[in-house]
């Protein structure tokens, strides 16, 4: 099997490459350089009609969407690996629950508070940022129930779930996300986050 990443470093592509790590799959990476606008050449664009990292292909067959790339990733690689659950499993629905959680439930908000505070000057707005944040510790404090109970995302051990959703928190602190006021959140990010595959960047 031959499986490319197309993506570029610090970018929404990066938890991918920390995933495929992490699984430990064999992979070429072709670096995207979305600061020139490699990402809108008619090439790439017929892999990734949306022009955005990341795109993997799967023996030249392309998958785009960074929470699509996971699940198949934790589905193909991950349950032989220890690191995903097996289909039919309470595991396996709390895993898509949660991923899904993460990129769609909390990620929308925090798609929301990056145009607010980082976005053109036109878009930025300080009391819906505030609004935001509020509507995140919401959020964050129906984790921190669950992490109270267990010390990753499915119980005892960590699984890719972990990395899925600490890569969406990790980058929502960087916005200013309130995860220090939500004590076992914080605490299992940063072991999310100490984890050597976690550390690519470049």
């Amino acid at each position: 099997m031959s499986v490319v990443l197309y993506w570029y470093p610090q970018s929404s592509a990066t938890p991918i490459a920390c995933a495929l790590a992490e699984l430990g799959v064999p992979h070429e990476r072709v670096k995207i350089d979305i600061r020139t606008g490699e990402q809108r050449r008619p090439e790439y664009l017929a892999l990734n009609p949306n022009g955005k990292v990341p795109t993997m292909t799967v023996d030249g067959a392309p998958m785009f969407e960074a929470l699509a790339i996971h699940l198949w990733l934790g589905h193909r690689f991950g349950v032989e690996r220890g690191l995903w659950p097996a289909g039919g499993t309470p595991e396996a629905l709390q895993a898509l629950s949660w991923c899904t959680w993460s990129y769609v439930t909390y990620g929308a908000l925090v798609g929301r508070l990056h145009v607010a505070t980082q976005g053109e000057e036109v878009w930025r707005n300080a009391a819906q940022a505030e609004a935001l944040l509020r509507q995140l510790s919401e959020l964050l404090a129906v984790l921190d129930a669950r992490l109270a109970q267990q010390p990753w995302m499915l119980g005892a051990d960590y699984s890719l779930v972990d990395l899925v959703v600490g890569s969406v928190l990790g980058y929502s602190v960087y916005l200013g996300a309130p995860v220090n006021a939500h004590p076992h959140v914080q605490a299992w990010l940063a072991r999310v986050q100490a984890r050597p595959a976690m550390q690519i960047d470049a």
